[in-house]
This record gives C-alpha cells, structure tokens and sequence, in this order.
C-alpha cells in the first residue's frame, strides 16, 4: 500500500462529466490498495468569472475580500467530486483549506503555506475515505481565509504530499508531461521521460506553465517524487526527481519562455552607495518580484538602472519607481511591456562551455535582438522584443537538436 497524493487541475474539472472521469481515475487507484488524497481545482475559467464579478463592484478589489470569493471555486468542484466517488460506491471526505487546516501567512492573493497539521487527514484516511482538499486556499491564524495565487494547487498538492509523507505527488493537467518546449509554438517538441528538481524549478521560474515553482520548491526540498500527466489518457507523463549522471549527459534540455515581462528603466541615477537599496526597497515592500537588473555606469558618477517585473505589477512597479527617482534625484523613468523572455535550461550546461555564445550565435543568424542577459550554472535567459519570441523559441529547439526524430 502507498500514500498518493493526486491534483487535478481545472481543465480536469471543467464540467460534471470530466468530474465522474476523474473520480473513476481515483476510484481506481483506491481499489489498488492505495490511500488517496485528492487536491481540486476550480472549474475551468470560474477563478476568472469570480474576478471578473469582483471588479463589476470595486474595480480594484479588496485584497482580503476577493480571496474569500475566490476560494468558493475549489469548494464547488470538491463537493461535486466527493459526490461522484459515493455515486461509484467507495466512500469520500470533502475538506476546504480552513478545515485541514492549511495554515498561511496573511498575504492575500500570494499567501505561503506555514504548515498542515496532518492529523485530521490521517483519520479519515484509517476509516478508508478518500481525502478531497480545495487547492489554492488557507487560513491565517488569526481565521482570515487566504488563496496562494495563480497554480497554488500545485502548492496545495506537494505540502500536503510532505505533511503526509506521501509516496508520490501525481500533477494531473490537460498535457501529458513536460515537453521539451511549448508543442503550440514548435511542433517538433518531445516530452521528457524524466528531469531533475533543479531543471523544473528553472523551467518554472522561466515561464512554464505545467508545474507551479513554489510546489517544485516544496519537492525538491524534501524529496517528494513528481509525476506530471494528463488526467485525459493513461499513458506515463514526466518524473521530476533527483538528478543522475545521465541527466548531465544533455546539453540543453529545454527551451521556456515568458510572455509576462515588462522592463522599467531610470536614467541618470546618482552612483553612490544605497541607491539600490532607494529604488527596489519599495518596489520589494509592495510584494513585487523583480527578476533581472542591469546597471550601466554614465561619465560623471551617473548610472542607469534597468530590471524587468511581472506585467501584472508593471503599472504599480512603474507609479513607485517614478515616486522614488524623484526623491533621488534621478533624471527619468522609462517603460516596455513589449518584451518577452526565452530561456535554455539543462543541468549539461555545468559540464559544457560554450553554450551562451552558442545560444546568442543561434538567435544573432535570425535576427534577434538581445536586450538583457541573465545566466545561472543550468540556464541562460534573454529578454528580446516579444514579436520575435516564437521564431526565437523555435530557433533555439532546432539549434539546440531538441527537435523530435
């Protein structure tokens, strides 16, 4: 007998039909012999309905508020579910985040999860039921319900996997692994067998979209296999676990990109010591994440600072970083939310040399323009303008020979 924790995302859970489908798929794996716990998301599109209503009230919603809307999603598809499998003869037990509990931090739209006491789970998993949990949600301890932003069910599924001391964590999605890159952009991507932690962190990190990086995070923290497949077939998906000498044997395993990149650039910044700390203090004290920086030096003990947020922070990042020039004595502060990010990622990079000059050769033959390079021991990362993404991702597949046979 095994302790599984299995996720079904929202495309999994999009009507009452595919709903039965999953409960068979779970149904089955019980009468295995296994113990199961279930993670659920909303229905397909209903977290962007639930916002939707939100901003017909206030049109920019109360942060505290909208989580207790949003987290009424997960609550639908679990009591559905749970249905479902008593309808097919086995017994199940249906649990919102606050009832586990799931405890967070009072961050709402981006809470992070302190613990999961694993005890009332445990309980009802003696008695023979099936455990359903809503993903995305939690509870402050001072009662406040919270939700862990865009993929917080991935989340939700690898901390309960540790809380439990699951055997395996199953992320079931509308695709069947994790390619090599995104199959809508380049045809010819393969799917990977099998990739290490640090790999699909990177990926995650980089823009993509098949496992959430705080749940990657999570796993590769203290060991928890992964295994991402389609809830639509049974065929094997991809392995995420620990790295093996085959796996350095690859050069480049695969090519990501980030269509959610803006850049923000102030000119003329005074160079001395603690303006870095002036500019993305604030930035950092709004909760916004800023990923590259580049600072060029000017004549004159000036420099220009350059880094790319989220689109989703962009105009916020943007009314902060005016606000803070001004106090600094910055001469301006310039925007893009045209540009994108394409990344190659492969832990071989660390037994390679040459794989930057490569990957710049690749995208300089076609035309690319390199506006900001960022490089770690397993990947390289360049911010170009966004109308040449595509061409750029299916450059490198190609030059990178990750095109399928």
């Amino acid at each position: 007998m095994a302790l599984i924790v299995q996720k079904y995302g929202g495309t999994s859970v999009a009507d009452t039909e595919k709903i039965k489908n999953v409960a068979r798929r779970v149904v089955a794996t019980k009468e295995k012999g296994n113990d199961v716990v279930v993670v659920l998301s909303a229905m397909a599109g209903q977290t962007n309905h639930l916002i939707e209503l939100a901003k017909e009230i206030q049109a920019a919603p109360d942060s505290r508020e909208l989580d207790v809307l949003l987290s009424t999603g997960e609550q639908v598809t679990i009591s559905l579910f749970s249905m479902a499998v008593k309808e097919m003869g086995l017994d199940a037990v249906s649990f919102l985040g606050f009832q586990v509990p799931i405890e967070t931090d009072p961050i709402h739209g981006k809470a992070r999860i302190i613990q999961i006491p694993p005890e009332k789970i445990r309980r009802e998993l003696d008695k023979g039921k099936i455990v359903v949990v809503a993903g995305f949600q939690g509870i402050t301890p001072s009662g406040s319900i919270t939700t862990l932003g865009r993929g917080g069910s991935d989340t939700t599924a690898v901390a309960l996997a540790v809380a439990m001391d699951a055997d395996l964590c199953e992320i079931y999605t509308d695709v069947d692994g994790v390619y090599t890159t995104d199959p809508n952009i380049c045809p010819k991507a393969r799917k990977i067998d099998k990739i290490c932690y640090e790999e699909m962190l990177e990926m995650a990190s980089l823009g993509a979209k098949v496992l959430e990086i705080r749940s990657v995070e999570f796993a590769m923290r203290y060991g928890i296999p992964l295994h991402v497949r389609s809830s639509f077939s049974d065929s094997l998906g991809t392995m995420v676990v620990e790295e093996d000498e085959s796996m350095e044997n690859v050069m480049v395993s695969a090519v990501t990109y980030s269509r959610d990149e803006a850049r923000i650039t102030v000119s003329k910044v005074p160079d001395r010591p603690g303006i870095a700390a002036a500019i993305f203090s604030p930035i950092s004290d709004a909760n916004i994440v800023v990923d590259m920086i580049i600072q060029n030096t000017r004549a004159g003990d000036l420099t220009d600072m350059t880094f790319t947020v989220s689109r989703n922070d962009y105009q916020k990042a943007m009314e902060i970083v005016k606000r803070t020039a001004q106090e600094i004595g910055a001469a301006s502060v310039a925007g893009d939310d045209t540009i994108s990010k394409v990344s190659i990622v492969g832990v071989g990079m660390r037994n390679h040399a040459g794989v930057a000059g490569t990957m710049f050769n690749i995208l300089a033959r076609h035309g690319v323009n390199i506006h900001m390079i960022s490089t770690s021991e397993i990947k390289v990362s360049c911010i170009i303008d966004e109308k040449f993404l595509e061409l750029a991702v299916r450059a490198l597949h190609e030059g990178f020979g990750l095109d399928a046979e």
